[in-house]
This record gives structure tokens, sequence and C-alpha cells, in this order.
């Protein structure tokens, strides 16, 4: 599939060889659910650890949660091409480095990306040989009630949150794959079929 932003076609891709994977979909969408079963069943697959410029948090340890890095820092990787992709959220900068991936893929290991929509589109501008799967919900109305039903955010929270879904469920032509997460078990195997290559 050519990316409808930026014209780029991904690299052909052989069975069963590696490659990062970058997953994307709505809040409430259930990644966070699908994504666990997929480290459960797979421990074979990288995870990638964001850097960010945000002060731990009680209990996160650094290249676990995530790396934490000075500003100067994150700016110099962003300088020198060591970032797949980049944010800014709530005053901090948050980034994925490049060369964990490119260690992990090198090695055999398939990797995976769990980031929005803009992180996902500078990803395939990054490496176009990545592969871009969106995790939907089995309808919106669905999508609503998860949210909705959460019961611990304010409503002008919940309308931005479903504002910006309208948003990133528009770009689905932009993935190469879909998976609809009506059942956390199903929607595992069908990501870990994409991930690991394998033909249905």
């Amino acid at each position: 599939m050519i990316d409808a932003k930026t014209g780029a076609e991904p690299r052909t891709v052989r069975q069963g060889e590696p490659r990062l994977t970058v997953v994307s979909g709505p809040s409430g969408v259930g990644k966070s659910s699908v994504l666990s079963e997929v480290r459960r069943l797979a421990p074979e697959i990288y995870f990638s650890v964001s850097a960010t410029t945000r002060a731990p948090r009680a209990g996160e340890v650094d290249g676990d949660h995530y790396h934490f890095v000075s500003t100067a820092e994150f700016e110099r990787m962003i300088a020198a091409g060591e970032m797949l992709e980049h944010a800014r959220y709530a005053g901090n900068l948050y980034g994925t480095p490049r060369k964990p991936v490119e260690e992990a893929l090198a090695a055999g290991q398939p990797a995976v990306l769990e980031i929005e929509l803009q992180g996902a589109r500078q990803v395939r501008q990054a490496m176009p040989e990545a592969q871009l799967v969106m995790l939907l919900p089995p309808s919106w109305e669905v999508l609503v009630d998860r949210l909705t039903g959460r019961g611990t955010e304010p409503a002008e929270v919940v309308e931005r949150r479903l504002a910006t879904a309208r948003k990133e469920l528009a770009a689905e032509s932009e993935f190469d794959a879909t998976v609809v997460n009506a059942d956390v078990q199903v929607a595992t195997s069908e990501l870990l079929r994409l991930i690991l290559g394998r033909e249905q």
C-alpha cells in the first residue's frame, strides 16, 4: 500500500524476515490489553522503549519504562537523525530511538512500536519498510461506550479523545493492515500473525 501522505511505498519484505510493526489506534480501543497478550505469548518480540525528557514517576525504571534523557540530549538525538519519530506532549519531548530497533531487527527479532498517528506517519518516512497496523474497535458506538464508561475523566476530556479518535480512524487507509479488537484473544492472534509475518 502506498502511503497517501508521503507517497512512500513500503519495501517488499520476505516472509519470515523480521520487520518493525507500528501499532496505532484510538484511545479506548484496547491497545494495552492486546499488546500485553502479545508480549506474554511471544517474548522473542522486541518492544521499543521510548525516550522522554519528563522526570521519572514513582516506580518507573530507566531503560524499562522509558529512557529518561535531558532536553539537550533529546535535541541532539533529533539533530543527529537518531530518532525514528518524536513529538512534544504536555511540555515534554517523547520519541523512539532508532538504534535499538535496528539492532533488534539485525539480530533477527521482530520489533513492535506502539505510537499515535503522527508518530506512525514519521516512522513511515524514516523506515518505509515498517508495517503499520491500526487496531480498530468493533464499531464507533463500542468505542464511545468504552471511553464514556470509564467514568474517570471529565466530559470535556472524553470529547477531546473522541474528536482525536475520529481523526485517527479517518486515516485507516494509510495503514498496511487493520485488526478489529472485538475479542482480545482473537485480535492478539491476528496481530501476532502480522508481526511474525505468517500466512493465514
